[in-house]
């Protein structure tokens, strides 16, 4: 189940990237499963991970290499199947040997290779039917490999996700194209899922890195399915510098502001497409909040309310259970709340004020609106001038149903 009907759209191969997907039958025989992303000669790489203390193996064999690599690595491996994580020393050497048999076919340093892996916690890798595929995965390498890398990706995604930009910038043309994978254990705290984006834009390091921090904050940190943070998240940006402009050294510069609004509606649209296919999700949900004293407090009555499993069931069920987003305000933790200046909107529904149902709502305009597959919560605390807003779907049987069967 997943909430519309988007096609993956065009994914414009970037110059200096080459991708490749192929089958380990890692988990299911025959599956592509895993994929494999070079990048060219003096790419710089920009990286953040999840801030989850039990990082999978992998996580902290890519942060290491990536540091290790001055921010340059040539290799991105994943596999799908199996996250090797909770795997202890075990998984670490495993994904060292998995990196390193990369390493070695392509005749390069261990460390310009950074492996990622999604899937079941707690089993150990496969790391020889991932390393009896390097070969063939090497020679598979082509510049209009993005679909199939978003398909290779997934694990219990129902639709691969991607998204594309070309733009132009004092005369040049720049492309930058991503891809997500991700449906359940999500929930912000860094990036939640694995996401793979590129430009050929020439970038400062630092600068890079910014952009992609700045992006992640408002797109894959507003996200939330279940409230899981994942052992296994990164999120990593490539930018190849074949576009040939010179290397963007200025937050000021019009090359870089182009390329931070580019990057952020990507971002945006990758993690909402996230949430479309969140597990067992029918419903698409924005939860704005405004007149905050500040940003924070604003997030904290957003996520308390998307988290709810009973304003997530009331999502699923269409049902306008007002109380509960009454409730979950109320508990946010915002100090001197005064309930009476608070307004609760469905679709622009004014369904409660000063404390109780506000005078001029129906039951049938809440049914109205918690009919259509995008709803709308918007919160008005009239408090201050700071808004947020964060994406998040319902909760249904098929919810239970996947996270029941998933070691199955």
């Amino acid at each position: 189940m997943a909430v519309g009907n988007d096609p993956l759209p065009e994914l414009h191969p970037v110059p200096g990237i080459r991708l490749a997907t192929v089958s380990a039958g890692i988990k299911k025989p025959g599956r592509r499963d895993l994929v494999l992303i070079e990048a060219a000669p003096g790419s710089h790489c920009a990286a953040v991970f999840t801030r989850n203390a039990f990082c999978a193996a992998p996580v902290v064999v890519a942060r290491e290499h990536w540091r290790a690599s001055d921010g340059q690595p040539r290799y991105l491996l994943t596999n799908t199947g199996n996250a090797n994580a909770g795997t202890g020393e075990q998984g670490l050497a495993d994904a060292r040997a998995c990196a390193g048999a990369v390493a070695k076919a392509a005749g390069t340093d261990i460390q310009s290779v950074l492996p990622f892996s999604t899937g079941v916690i707690g089993e150990p890798l496969p790391v020889d039917k991932i390393t009896a595929v390097v070969p063939e995965a090497l020679s598979a390498l082509h510049e209009a490999g993005w679909a199939d890398a978003a398909s290779g990706i997934m694990t219990t995604d129902t639709r691969p996700k991607g998204a594309s930009r070309r733009f132009h910038c004092t005369g040049r043309e720049y492309t930058l194209t991503g891809i997500a994978k991700g449906a359940g254990m999500i929930r912000p705290n860094m990036a939640t899922m694995l996401a793979y984006l590129a430009t050929d834009m020439a970038v400062a390091p630092d600068l890079l890195q910014e952009a992609l921090r700045e992006a992640v904050d408002m797109s894959f940190n507003r996200i939330t399915i279940d409230g899981d943070t994942s052992t296994n998240d990164a999120c990593v940006l490539l930018a190849t510098g074949a576009a040939g402009n010179g290397v963007v050294a200025s937050r000021e510069s019009p090359e870089f502001l182009a390329l931070r609004d580019a990057l952020a509606e990507v971002c945006v649209s990758l993690a909402q497409a996230l949430v479309r296919d969140g597990e067992g999700a029918s419903k698409f949900v924005t939860v704005q909040v405004n007149g905050g004293r500040d940003e924070q407090e604003c997030l904290d009555v957003a996520f308390t309310i998307a988290h709810s499993p009973l304003v997530k069931t009331a999502l699923f069920a269409s049902d306008p259970n007002w109380g509960r987003l009454l409730a979950a305000i109320g508990r946010a933790g915002l100090a001197d709340l005064d309930v009476n200046r608070v307004g609760v909107y469905l679709n622009d529904v004014l369904i409660a004020e000063r404390g109780c149902r506000a005078a001029s709502y129906t039951e049938e305009q809440g049914v109205a609106a918690m009919a259509p597959e995008d709803i709308a919560i918007r919160i008005e605390l009239n408090r201050g001038e700071a808004g947020a807003g964060v994406w998040t779907s319902d909760f249904s049987y098929d919810y239970v149903r996947i996270n029941a069967e998933y070691r199955s």
